[in-house]
């Protein structure tokens, strides 16, 4: 009998194209956002197993989620989850929704246009920023539009970056079919060592909106009130505002889009370093700023 234990890949939070629970992150407070990470991973496999039917993704999706409400048997891929929501007080509700998109990919590998796919990253991605900010406490009223807008850009970053392994490996293709259609591309493009012309003029129309939805989330790092998620927040917005640049000119068929690990850590280091350098500054000229009004 297959369960979702059988499917893990043992891909790990330090295999991520982005950050997930840097050192920069208050060590309180990376155990919550780790186990999160770890359950969503398992669901993930699940969705992405190649020998299990769609039926049987979707029971064991159904399972992790009644372990993880207690609806269900305990899971130990569930329970460490479970443990912390409790200890913090916390929703199920993140990890439920990204279990949705898993069961999206059990069953959908095609999505139509681009408000399609912005509603999988709904399910697949904006749960993700919304769980950091929560397990931080920070105001969702303020925080959860902008990180909204750069989850959604993360995740059809790695669309992109892999759009030729998730054709060839699973049959499946986020890029949406009008936009397809629109450049005379074909999804048996996917499958060449090469993007077509064709191809590349719909990835490049991609990598233009995941430009114009990082600068919806830029006031995410200045809505933070934690200082050291800002840096961890202000790493990622750079890093993928970065590889937003690479795709626009690069073939993620037949080049390498990914960061090297010098070249994560040096983009990564260099943004964070700046915005702390802003958020102290801005510090000492309120503190300025109310000390002349005494």
């Amino acid at each position: 009998m297959t369960t979702a234990t059988d499917t893990l890949s043992g891909k790990g939070h330090t295999d991520e194209n982005f950050p997930v629970a840097s050192k920069l992150i208050r060590a309180e407070n990376r155990p919550p956002i780790l186990v999160f990470y770890n359950f969503v991973r398992a669901g993930d496999d699940v969705a992405d197993n190649n020998y299990t039917t769609p039926e049987k993704k979707i029971e064991l999706l159904d399972g992790l989620a009644a372990s993880l409400t207690g609806e269900g048997p305990s899971d130990p891929l569930a329970e460490p989850l479970k443990v912390q929501l409790a200890e913090r007080k916390l929703s199920p509700r993140h990890a439920l929704d990204l279990l949705d998109a898993f069961r999206l990919d059990a069953k959908k590998s095609r999505y139509a246009d681009f408000s399609e796919l912005m509603a999988y990253c709904a399910l697949s991605a904006m749960p993700v920023g919304r769980f950091v900010l929560d397990v931080h406490g920070e105001d969702p009223k303020t925080t959860w539009p902008p990180s909204d807008a750069i989850c959604a850009a993360l995740q059809i970053i790695n669309h992109l970056q892999d759009c030729g392994k998730d054709f060839k490996t699973l049959d499946r293709v986020y890029l949406p079919d009008d936009i397809m259609r629109k450049h005379g591309a074909r999804y048996e493009d996917l499958g060449g060592d090469k993007a077509t012309p064709e191809l590349l003029a719909v990835i490049r129309e991609l990598a233009v909106r995941c430009e114009e939805l990082l600068n919806e989330g830029k006031s995410l790092i200045v809505a933070i009130s934690d200082t050291r998620l800002a840096l961890e927040i202000s790493a990622i917005h750079r890093l993928a505002v970065t590889l937003t640049a690479g795709l626009k000119v690069r073939d993620p068929l037949s080049e390498k889009v990914h960061f090297s690990k010098a070249g994560f850590a040096a983009t990564a280091l260099a943004s964070a370093a700046g915005t702390l350098l802003v958020r102290l500054f801005r510090s000492a000229r309120a503190g300025s700023i109310w000390g002349e009004a005494r």
